[in-house]
C-alpha cells in the first residue's frame, strides 16, 4: 500500500511499515526543550527518580525565550536547565555564549536532518519538516518521557498534500505561502493532520523560505509540517556539516508513493500570489497587501525577527529597503537576527550597518517580544507589523493591542511609511 513522507518516516523507525491513524511508540532523534519549558520537564524526570538520560546525544536545551534574564523569576528559571545540564554534562545545551532562537538554530547546528523525528516543548518545533524531518511540538511532560525512555507515543497523522504551482512574486516568501495556507483552511482546518507542501513552487524556495513555510503549520492546527528533500535541502545540509565538522547523524531521505492517499489536496498558483497580511486576531484573518496598504493602518512598532521570519534573508531583505531612509518618527522599528551566526553574518554584509541607521534597534537573539515576554512589549491600543507568528488577543502585550502579521519586506517598508505599506511599489 502507497505511503506518504510521513508514514515512511514512522514506518523506519519503528520497523515496519505503519499508516494513517496507528497509535506507535517512536524512538526519538532529538528532543528540544527552552528556558521557559524544559524546567517543568526537568521536575517531571527528577519526580520519577531517572537517573541518567536514556540518549544524552539526542537531548538539547536551548535558552532563547528570556535570556538574557528579564527579571529575578526568569534568572532562577534559567539556572534549572543550567544546572541539569552541568549535572548531567549535556553536549548540546546553548546559553547566552552561543545564542540563537532554537529553531534557528538547530539546524545551524546540524543537530537536525532528513529522516529525523523530532520533539519539542514548543508549538513551532515543526519548523524542522522543511528539512525532510518529522519533527512536532509536545508538552513537557512529554518530553519528560522521552528524556527517560528515548520514546514517545504518536498517533499517525493523516496527511493533506499543498501544492505550490509557478514561481514566486516580487517580494513574496515563504512567510506569505504559508499565512495563504492558513487563510484557506483556517486555524483548525489541518487539526492533527500532516501539511505536506510540494509542487514546483517548492523549487524556487530558498531554506530560509522553507523553514518559515513550515513553522506556522501549527496555526492551521497541524501536527507537522514536511518539505521532502530536494537539491536545495541537501546543499544546505552540506554547508552545515562543513560548518560544524559533521552532522549529528546522517540524513534519510524519504520521499510520498506516487499513489500515497490524502485527505486534502489543495493547489496554490503562486503567479497570482501577494504578499499576505494577517489582521487581528487570527492568523487565517489574511487579506493580500493590495487590499491592507488601502486600508492605511497606523502603527506604532514594526518587528523583524523570531523563529519564523529572523533569518539572514529576512535581514537582507529589510535593509535593501531600508537603505538610504529613515523609519517614520512614530514608528519603534525592533530587529532581532535568529541567532548569533546571522547577526554576525547580517553585519559582516552590511545589512546591520543599514538598519541601525535607517533608526532602528537591533537585539540579541530571542523569542522574547514574540509571546510578548520582553524586548518590545505592545502598550494599551498600540498597533504592531511583525513577521511573528501568532496575532492572537494580548499575543505581545496589552489585551487592547493589535498584531498584523508580515513578511519581513512588508514590515520594512511599514516601518518606514508608518502604515501598512507595500513593499513592491
Amino acid at each position: 500500500m502507497p505511503q506518504t513522507i510521513t508514514e515512511k518516516i514512522f514506518s523506519y523507525h519503528i520497523g515496519r511499515k505503519v499508516y494513517a491513524d496507528e497509535i506507535v511508540e517512536s524512538d526519538i532523534d532529538m528532543v528540544i526543550g527552552n528556558d521557559i519549558t524544559t524546567p517543568i520537564s526537568i521536575r517531571e524526570f527528577e519526580n520519577v527518580g531517572a537517573k541518567k538520560l536514556a540518549k544524552p546525544n539526542n537531548f538539547s536545551i536551548v535558552m532563547d525565550h528570556f535570556i538574557p534574564a528579564k527579571d529575578i523569576a526568569s534568572a532562577n528559571q534559567a539556572r534549572i536547565s543550567r544546572d541539569f545540564a552541568l549535572k548531567h554534562d549535556l553536549q548540546y545545551f546553548f546559553d547566552e555564549r552561543d545564542m540563537g532562537i532554537e529553531h534557528a538554530l538547530m539546524p545551524e547546528k546540524g543537530l537536525v536532518v532528513s529522516g529525523d523525528v523530532i520533539i519539542g516543548a514548543d508549538s513551532h518545533t515543526c519548523t524542522h519538516g522543511a528539512l525532510g524531518a518529522f519533527s512536532t511540538g509536545m508538552g513537557s511532560t512529554d518530553l519528560a518521557y522521552a528524556m527517560i525512555t528515548g520514546k514517545n507515543w504518536f498517533k499517525v497523522p493523516q496527511s493533506i498534500k499543498v501544492e505550490f504551482t509557478g514561481k514566486l512574486q516580487k517580494m513574496v516568501s515563504g512567510k506569505d505561502l504559508i499565512l495563504e495556507v492558513i487563510r484557506i483552511l483556517g486555524v483548525d482546518g489541518a487539526l492533527y493532520r500532516a501539511l505536506e507542501f510540494c509542487g514546483e513552487g517548492i523549487e524556487s524556495l530558498s531554506m530560509d523560505d522553507r523553514f518559515s513555510l513550515c513553522n506556522m503549520a501549527i496555526e492551521a492546527g497541524a501536527k507537522n509540517g514536511i518539505i521532502a528533500a530536494d537539491s536545495i535541502t541537501k546543499a544546505f545540509l552540506e554547508e552545515m556539516r562543513t560548518l560544524n565538522n559533521g552532522l549529528r547523524s546522517e540524513p534519510i531521505f524519504h520521499y510520498s508513493d506516487a499513489l500515497a492517499h490524502y485527505i486534502k489536496h489543495i493547489i496554490i498558483d503562486l503567479h497570482t500570489l501577494e504578499p499576505v497580511v494577517a489582521y487581528p486576531f487570527l492568523p487565517s484573518n489574511g487579506k493580500s497587501i493590495s487590499e491592507s496598504s488601502r486600508d492605511k493602518i497606523a502603527i506604532q512598532q514594526a518587528f523583524i525577527g523570531s523563529c519564523t521570519n529572523g533569518r539572514l534573508s529576512d535581514l537582507k531583505i529589510a535593509s535593501e529597503i531600508l537603505k538610504g531612509k529613515k523609519i517614520d518618527k512614530r514608528v519603534r522599528l525592533i530587529v532581532t537576527p535568529g541567532t548569533q551566526r546571522i547577526y554576525k553574518l547580517a553585519y559582516e554584509a552590511g545589512y546591520i550597518q543599514t538598519i541601525l541607521d535607517a533608526g532602528a534597534l537591533v537585539s540579541n537573539p530571542t523569542c522574547g517580544a514574540c509571546l510578548g515576554g520582553y524586548m518590545g512589549i505592545l502598550g494599551d491600543n498600540e498597533r504592531c507589523i511583525s513577521t511573528t507568528n501568532r496575532n492572537f488577543v494580548g499575543r505581545m502585550g496589552a489585551r487592547s493591542s493589535e498584531v498584523y502579521l508580515a513578511n519581513a519586506a512588508v514590515v520594512a517598508q511599514s516601518a518606514i511609511e508608518g502604515v501598512i505599506a507595500d513593499p513592491r511599489k
